[in-house]
């Protein structure tokens, strides 16, 4: 009897554990969307209590990411301008075009790694990814919706996600609430570290880097100071401050005072435009100069905070991914790192709030190369896989 009474507790408490383990599995909390070797190099990401990552909000913001049907023609969606094979961000045009091939007067950031970020857009004006998505739905140059709720019905109205908000929200139907908390979870699975940088700093592999890319972080921490403001520290890097800075190209363009670097940018007679993958072609300037809007005054973050002292005072952007993420500055202005080191070499452009880090380098030809080299040992080893996943979104109805 003593033998059946201790196998009957053994039974039980096997049950109780499995019972725990699907109740975690159900709530998400077992839920890992990426790898500790992913985030190599990274520190931990803050998840919002009432946001918790599953499996399920993750593919239902996927989904709504990659959805063109979320703009008002059905032509426009997230993915338009965070494009997965190009970094996450467009490689063709400086700024961003939404609806109707109206323009943005800013260049497209790109996603990886945003669920560090403390401020989101070039200015900092939202704090949350789970607000950060409002913006762009109603914005007449982005995706150009009337309001929220058209918007809303037009995703109920899809055989497609029929049961997906309610298997992602315990049986609860679409709103704007939850559309935000959905894609939110999507982007924070956008985690992109273990580069060879990190393979390196933080995993302690000696011959992950070669000399000339050890020599380029030697200048990034040293000579060149670019360690002032995008940070590394010694547990992780985000390489960003996360802060605000004036370095003179907002202010350049706004004065309509172009820098030599700039001017040298757009004095080229063409301008190379993919049209697919593998295959592009060279276009003249001018057809972009008749086809092309005004650029719209641009005062950085003083159009957040109204405080003077903001004037053309743009976020820190991360370096990570950066060899992918072209052109660079908040206006797509400069079209490669060499052209950014070129930048920051002659210290930026002069105006009354330049930052005053921003001064004269003096590096060599053979430095610059060897900084821009550095830069390129930032990529993660997961891109082509992230790519991949946002391909797979499924949609079972036709695109209009």
């Amino acid at each position: 009897m003593r033998v059946i009474f201790y196998l009957f507790i053994l039974f039980m408490i096997v049950a109780v554990l499995y019972m725990a383990v699907a109740l975690l599995n159900k709530s998400g909390n077992t839920y890992e969307p990426y790898s500790k070797e992913d985030a190599l190099g990274l520190p931990a990401m803050t998840i919002p209590e009432d946001n918790p990552l599953t499996a399920e909000k993750v593919a239902l913001g996927r989904k709504l990411f990659m959805d063109r049907r979320l703009s008002q023609n059905n032509t426009i969606s997230c993915a338009m301008c965070h494009v997965p094979e190009q970094g996450f961000v467009v490689n063709e045009i400086a700024t961003a075009v939404g609806l109707e091939g109206r323009t943005h007067k800013r260049n497209a950031p790109t996603i990886f790694n945003v669920g560090y970020y403390k401020h989101l857009f070039h200015d900092g004006r939202e704090f949350s990814l789970e607000n950060q998505i409002i913006g762009p739905l109603l914005a007449e140059n982005e995706m150009g919706n009337p309001s929220i709720g058209f918007v809303i019905e037009k995703i109920n109205s899809f055989p497609d996600y029929q049961g997906l908000f309610e298997q992602a929200f315990d049986g609860q139907k679409a709103n704007l609430e939850r559309v935000n908390l959905a894609i939110a979870s999507y982007e924070r699975t956008m985690v992109s570290g273990n580069s060879r940088f990190d393979q390196w700093y933080f995993g302690k592999n000696e011959k992950a880097l070669n000399e000339r890319e050890l020599n380029g972080f030697r200048l990034f921490s040293g000579k060149a100071n670019c360690i002032s403001c995008h940070t590394v520290n010694k547990e992780s890097a985000l390489f960003t401050d996360q802060s605000f800075h004036n370095t003179g190209a907002g202010w350049s363009r706004n004065n309509k005072v172009l820098s030599s670097l700039v001017k040298k940018e757009i004095s080229k007679q063409t301008f190379p435009v993919s049209l697919a993958p593998g295959i592009t072609v060279e276009v003249a300037n001018d057809h972009f100069d008749k086809a092309s809007e005004t650029p719209k005054n641009d005062v950085g973050r003083f159009e957040v905070t109204s405080n003077p002292d903001d004037s053309w005072l743009y976020k820190t952007p991360s370096l990570r991914n950066i060899k992918l993420t072209a052109p660079y500055m908040h206006d797509g202005s400069l079209r490669t790192l060499e052209s950014v080191v070129d930048f920051y070499n002659v210290g930026g452009e002069d105006n009354p709030y330049k930052d005053q880090r921003m001064v004269p380098l003096g590096l060599t030809q053979e430095e610059k190369a060897d900084l821009v080299a550095f830069m390129n040992a930032l990529t993660g080893s997961n891109v082509k896989r992230l790519e991949k996943e946002a391909r797979e979104a499924y949609f079972e109805a036709p695109v209009p």
